[in-house]
């Protein structure tokens, strides 16, 4: 402790996640949940408080914000904060309540690790090194209150700060933390691009991706992040009613869709402690209606390229808490509308999969509408997200390696072989190897090779068609050097279909 102002104070050490706290002198924890935490702060002396923080994730974040208070046992009251959407779609606060009202069991975690698992409706974990005694300590020693609007916050906190200051309940507590870090193998940094026919299979073929050869790098957040610059991810095929698997592998499921769509879709009044909403930015920050101006726009110009709607506000440099979708583009060709969207910065593992299903969710309002207010009956073209940072968390490392475990050879097997650069005959005609290129369609020859190298034909190939899928070329090669043997040994040769 430490004397200011004629009153003993306490001094909030965060050993976890430090950067992502504001830290004062008093005894009072507040937890934020999804509200920005200097709306709080900046309504409090940090006299009254000890520590001011979010809490996003039930099962990533309720155990260092456990540690955290272990370690700083002169904490004796927690004001827990539900006042947003978010806050009941992710679950996080009512979780801790739960800790705090019924307890924990030991079990296991959905990756199979031991763990603490909290006696609640929603899942959430306490990492099991933390003892099972520190924890009922804590639950026994913390008084808390939950609310609903940041005045209920500022009123709690400041009655608590009236209170005659409490002892410590015990000496800190630190518990150690288990790190694994990833094998990366060598690949491109910058531009990737990855295709699926829904968003589920998408999205494991993009943490593989990630996984597999993205660069580690600490974050501004107090941890790591595996990442890969500029992702393009082609969907192709969203049915309109959204594909879950079954077992459901996704982060998301049906009833938190319907609580988030509307958050794209939908304006949004101002709430203090509400940084934006995707369709407030969309229907009036600017004072227009994004979505109106795009619709209209295409319905008098249905081949127009300038079918452009931003959420990025010049004063967002300054402001901080910029949004992460930036840019979205709606296009019309050959009677599809497709729809691109930018994302300066995306979380691929616990956001990626809500963010592309409420992109889809607008592109199917946009073509509706187009459809409702004129003549053009469009069908609906491809997704496209640009993910220009696209990165997976430390603490979710554990749970992308087991789905991909248990997920990505299922989708890579499964799969058809159509390839857009189209087909290859391969045949020996006059001491030659002959190849023709086909459309994938028609069947019509667009181009053709002829050589006895495979190696060069290969090579003539890939840089005629750049495109040309991996596994494609792995097969033209395989089956041009058995046309190369066939012609040097004078027997016949038949591709393998």
């Amino acid at each position: 402790m430490t004397l200011a102002s004629s009153n003993y104070q306490f001094t909030y050490t965060p050993h976890y996640k430090p950067n992502q706290l504001i830290c004062g002198y008093g005894q009072t924890a507040v937890i934020t949940g999804w509200t920005v935490k200097q709306s709080v702060a900046k309504q409090l002396n940090p006299e009254d408080y000890a520590v001011i923080g979010n809490l996003y994730s039930p099962t990533r974040g309720i155990s260092p914000l456990i540690r955290n208070l272990l370690a700083n046992p002169h904490v004796r009251f927690l004001v827990i904060l539900q006042a947003t959407k978010e806050d009941k779609n992710a679950g996080g606060c009512q979780c801790l309540l739960d800790f705090l009202a019924n307890g924990f069991t030991k079990g296991t975690s959905d990756t199979g690790r031991d763990t603490w698992v909290i006696n609640s409706t929603i899942t959430g974990y306490i990492d099991i090194e933390i003892t099972a005694d520190a924890l009922e300590t804590l639950r026994q020693s913390l008084d808390y209150k939950e609310v609903k609007s940041i005045s209920e916050v500022v009123n709690y906190v400041k009655e608590f700060a009236k209170e005659t200051h409490k002892q410590t309940w015990g000496e800190p507590l630190i518990f150690p933390i288990v790190e694994t870090t990833p094998t990366v193998l060598p690949g491109p940094r910058y531009g990737h691009r990855i295709e699926g026919k829904t968003i589920a299979e998408t999205w494991v073929k993009i943490l593989h991706r990630i996984k597999t050869t993205g660069t580690i790098r600490p974050t501004g957040y107090d941890g790591k992040w595996q990442e890969l610059i500029d992702l393009t991810a082609v969907i192709t095929n969203e049915p309109p009613e959204f594909y879950f698997p079954d077992p459901n592998y996704l982060p998301i499921d049906r009833s938190f869709l319907q609580e988030y769509i509307p958050q794209i879709l939908d304006d949004a009044p101002y709430t203090e402690g509400v940084k934006y909403t995707y369709g407030q930015r969309l229907r009036s920050w600017f004072k227009r209606d994004q979505i109106e101006q795009v619709i209209n726009k295409l319905i008098g110009e249905i081949d127009a390229a300038s079918g452009v709607m931003s959420l990025w506000d010049v004063n967002d440099h300054d402001k901080g808490g910029s949004p992460c979708l930036n840019h979205i583009w709606v296009r019309v060709v050959d009677n599809e509308l497709s729809l691109t969207a930018t994302l300066r910065s995306n979380d691929m593992f616990a956001a990626w999969p809500a963010n592309a299903m409420g992109l889809r969710a607008l592109q199917q309002h946009i073509r509706d509408a187009i459809a409702k207010r004129s003549d053009y009956n469009l069908q609906m073209g491809p997704l496209i997200t640009i993910s220009q940072s696209a990165h997976i968390y430390d603490d979710t490392w554990e749970n992308v390696d087991k789905l991909i475990s248990n997920q990505y050879a299922k989708i890579i097997n499964n799969r058809d072989y159509f390839d857009p650069s189209g087909n290859f005959l391969i045949e020996v005609e006059d001491g030659q190897i002959m190849v023709k290129q086909t459309t994938s369609g028609s069947g019509e020859i667009v181009a053709c090779y002829s050589g006895k190298n495979p190696l060069k034909l290969v090579r003539d190939i890939c840089a005629a068609s750049p495109a040309i899928q991996p596994d494609h070329i792995g097969y033209l090669g395989m089956e041009l050097q058995k046309a190369y043997q066939s012609l040097k040994l004078g027997n016949r040769y038949t591709q393998d279909q």
